[in-house]
């Protein structure tokens, strides 16, 4: 059955609640569509502001640009024009009291240069030749594993790259490049889910390094640029793609009410009420596009089970330190994107610092560095329970540590993001499935998506607005 002009209503204003809206308006504009958000605007996690006579990212500055996902939706928004590339890619990592750049070859953090990683000085002679082992391997460590192209077969990632290339590779290239991501513990994070080229490339053959290779040599002969850049973002801030999808919105004939935040989901005969603080809306589909918390109390009714576990889904909670420095006051040369910190070095509260006035050319200032500085992890919140002024202080005897300041911090602006990153641990993907089984089962018409569900990263979530709305549009809204 279909419903022409169905009212569709989306709970969450974030990149995922408005592409899909976005989309279920560009396919068919007889829909009513509502997106409602208890907060006072649009984006979620993302946002921009002025800071240092520059609009700097709170969270996310870029999206990866090797996937078609974000980039597509630029370019359907007119955005496409104004996607800029990092000046710089080239990162490092703390470890052993310096910062050494990462060499050439890693694919998220696995080497597949193992000459490059020698020369890197970050793994030690043993370490190195642990890797190489890797190379010689004729069986599978866990036996030859099958087709799983829904991650039921999941581990960890630090299952995987401490078993096949042992633990110095994976405390000081691979957990703090993922832990970079979702800011949390790389030896519990689903390997379907948090790695998924590391899935798919440990389902190719025994050494891990061969079949990795094995992967780039075929996107390469498949017409990939290897020099194409990996990541693009917008010289006025990621938000500009949430605030020109709410315009796209807004000027399809959809509805944003902001400040209006969904307290329960009923059925009232075959349509759906969504009891907000603003009065009752109804609707004959929703999508839940919302963190797992608030998203498991309302599915609570109608998919007990999969809002259960839906429920038990851990978060880490961040911030970003954003400061503007001299650059003459720092002991660091700045060529390059910024650095992270090794499993085996951590600091009293910075995990990461990305080189914001050197990677972006539109941030790029003469006499000031603008870092962009994150503190906070999964299961370590002593940086996050200092107030804005120690946690400042912290960071910046981090950066005398790590690049020698020496000045004081011109400009400081502390965001905090509680409860904002997943933790993905493995077997996640199925449980999301089972979830969905249950909500078609006893509940047509009533959708989930986000970076809770299928995976963190705006391609992610933009992926996922996609197939929601080709979900409804399957059952006839």
């Amino acid at each position: 059955m279909t419903h022409p002009g169905a009212r569709i209503v989306i709970i969450g204003a974030g990149i995922t609640g408005l592409t899909t809206a976005y989309r279920l308006l560009l396919r068919d504009p007889r829909r009513q569509v509502t997106v409602l958000d208890a907060d006072g605007r649009v984006g979620g996690r993302i946002r921009s502001e002025e800071f240092a006579g520059h609009v700097v990212d709170c969270g996310a500055d870029a999206f990866l640009a090797r996937v078609p996902d974000a980039v597509e939706l630029c370019r359907e928004l007119g955005l496409d024009q104004l996607l800029t590339s990092p000046a710089s890619s080239s990162a490092r990592v703390w470890t052993d009291g310096a910062l050494h750049r990462l060499p050439a070859g890693l694919v998220l953090g696995v080497p597949t240069d193992l000459d490059a990683l020698a020369a890197s000085g970050i793994i030690s002679a043993a370490g190195v030749a642990r890797a190489a082992q890797d190379l010689d391997r004729t069986e599978w460590p866990d036996g030859v594993p099958g087709p799983d192209p829904e991650g039921l077969d999941d581990r960890s990632v630090g299952h995987l790259v401490r078993t096949r290339l042992g633990d110095e590779v994976f405390e000081r290239l691979v957990a703090p490049l993922l832990s970079g991501v979702n800011a949390g513990d790389a030896d519990q994070l689903s390997l379907a889910t948090g790695a998924a080229q590391l899935a798919a490339a440990a389902r190719i053959g025994p050494s891990l390094i061969r079949s990795l290779r094995q992967q780039v040599a075929s996107a390469r002969s498949a017409g990939a640029d290897p020099d194409a850049p990996v990541f693009a973002g917008l010289p006025g801030g990621t938000q500009m793609l949430t605030d020109t999808l709410a315009d796209e919105i807004d000027r399809r004939g959809g509805t944003i009410r902001l400040g209006c935040a969904a307290t329960g989901v009923h059925r009232v005969g075959g349509s759906w009420v969504i009891d907000t603080d603003g009065g009752p809306v109804s609707a004959d589909a929703i999508l839940l596009a919302l963190p797992a918390a608030p998203a498991a109390r309302l599915l609570a009714p109608h998919a007990p089970e999969g809002a259960a576990t839906l429920a038990e889904l851990e978060y880490a909670s961040v911030a970003m330190v954003t400061v503007a420095v001299r650059r003459v006051d720092l002991d660091c040369d700045l060529d390059g994107s910024g650095f992270l910190v090794a499993l085996t070095d951590r600091l009293p509260a910075l995990t990461a610092c990305s080189w914001a006035s050197s990677k972006w050319a539109h941030l790029a200032d003469p006499d000031l560095a603008i870092l962009r500085v994150s503190a906070g992890r999964h299961g370590d919140t002593a940086a996050l329970e200092l107030d804005d002024d120690a946690l400042a202080d912290a960071i910046a005897a981090d950066l005398g540590t790590t690049m020698g300041l020496t000045g004081s911090l011109l400009e400081v602006r502390v965001t905090r993001w509680n409860d904002a990153l997943p933790q993905f641990r493995p077997g996640h993907l199925g449980r999301v499935r089972a979830l969905r089984e249950e909500l078609r089962a006893t509940a047509p018409g009533l959708v989930v998506a986000g970076a809770a569900h299928d995976g963190l990263g705006i391609p992610s979530c933009v992926r996922q607005a996609r197939a929601a709305a080709e979900q409804l549009a399957e059952q006839g809204f």
